[in-house]
């Protein structure tokens, strides 16, 4: 949308997009040489607001152009097409220990946009803007199915691409969050693929209680369309896994905030094969990204290992690690690579499924 009133015109195009899809930010219609601040604000499905904004300096016509101007300043700097998005942070005197998530994948993660005169760090919100306009953007095409599944003891949510198929499938275990997330499924049917989010870990039973997960959890109910199997069962339950990191419960360690590093429970990296993942046996093709600066994981040391585990995580405050800059431009390369990845295997591989 947007403001098409006399004065400062500000556009965001496309207004409505998957949020893999970049955006072009424009403002025309100030005054030449002019100095303004962009700001994004998104109000989260916890009820978190996050902002973001960079500093600019209008050229001789009175426009400014994201993925054309630098930002002199704010929570990005340089030419950043999508810096008003990746260098999302909490507002000020928020709670710590926030984290950005989509609980809903049916509704759209609204970001309002704002232009405001001169060059601002704080107190936005009680800053009337020069203009604004306001963004869509969704893990969940219109056409895709979402349908909830809970029977003969598997739950989880299943997405359906749209036309009659058949497409290949994917599906999607997420790690020591627990619950259901459904934003990476959601956003894999909006790419063509069948896509199962399983849950997993914190599920209860009938009886109320938590229920701890083997492989017959996952073996005689979800079946994967790739060439032969590869989800590797766990010898015995998640509480097994949970029981050996208590071992090593004294290697845990607090940064200086007094947020958790769990990196070092799994360190050094056992020899013992029976403690490991046996990779070797895994009969089709595997797409592993690790982060070098993981404090919550020894990831890059599992990689090295070819190690595949699993953390069950209770509720504190961990420090992931990484870096906000790095970190963004790695999720972009990695979630293409991703979608090359089942591209290659799944589509161009398989001449029985169909593309949607």
């Amino acid at each position: 949308m947007a403001n098409t009133e006399s004065g400062p015109l500000l556009s965001v195009h496309p207004s409505s997009c998957l949020v893999d899809e970049k955006i072009e930010v424009e403002v025309k219609h100030l005054p030449a040489d002019s100095k303004i601040t962009l700001h994004a604000l998104i109000h989260s499905d916890d009820g978190d607001d996050w902002e973001a904004f960079g500093h600019y300096n209008c050229d001789s016509s009175g426009t400014v152009k994201v993925s054309r101007d630098k930002s002199l300043g704010g929570t990005f700097e340089g030419v950043e097409d999508m810096g008003l998005l990746w260098s999302m942070r909490p507002v000020p005197e928020s709670k710590p220990g926030r984290r950005f998530r989509k609980n809903n994948v049916q509704t759209p993660v609204k970001v309002v946009f704002s232009v405001h005169e001169g060059h601002l760090e704080k107190g936005f919100k009680h800053r009337t803007p020069l203009t604004s306009a306001t963004a869509e953007r969704w893990y969940l095409t219109p056409d895709v199915q979402r349908v909830e599944v809970a029977e003969r003891g598997i739950k989880g949510t299943l997405f359906i691409p749209p036309g009659s198929g058949p497409f290949p499938a994917v599906l999607d275990l997420w790690g020591g969050q627990g619950g259901r997330v459904e934003y990476r499924s959601a956003l894999l049917a909006s790419h063509g693929y069948v896509s199962l989010a399983l849950e997993y870990i914190g599920i209860l039973n009938a009886a109320g209680k938590l229920q701890h997960v083997d492989n017959t959890y996952f073996e005689p109910k979800c079946v994967v369309c790739v060439s032969g199997s590869h989800i590797m069962p766990l010898k015995g339950s998640l509480a097994d896994v949970y029981a050996a990191l208590q071992e090593n419960v004294d290697k845990t360690r607090y940064d200086e905030k007094m947020r958790i590093i769990w990196r070092d429970l799994l360190l050094p990296i056992p020899v013992d094969p029976s403690k490991k993942v046996k990779m070797s046996e895994i009969k089709c093709p595997v797409l592993l990204i690790a982060g070098e600066d993981d404090q919550n994981w020894p990831a890059s040391e599992s990689a090295a290992d070819n190690v595949e585990v699993t953390l069950v995580c209770i509720v504190v405050v961990v420090l992931w690690g990484g870096e906000t800059v790095p970190h963004s431009r790695a999720q972009e390369e990695s979630w293409q690579k991703t979608l090359d990845f089942l591209e290659k295997h799944l589509y161009d591989n398989n001449k029985e499924v169909t593309r949607c």
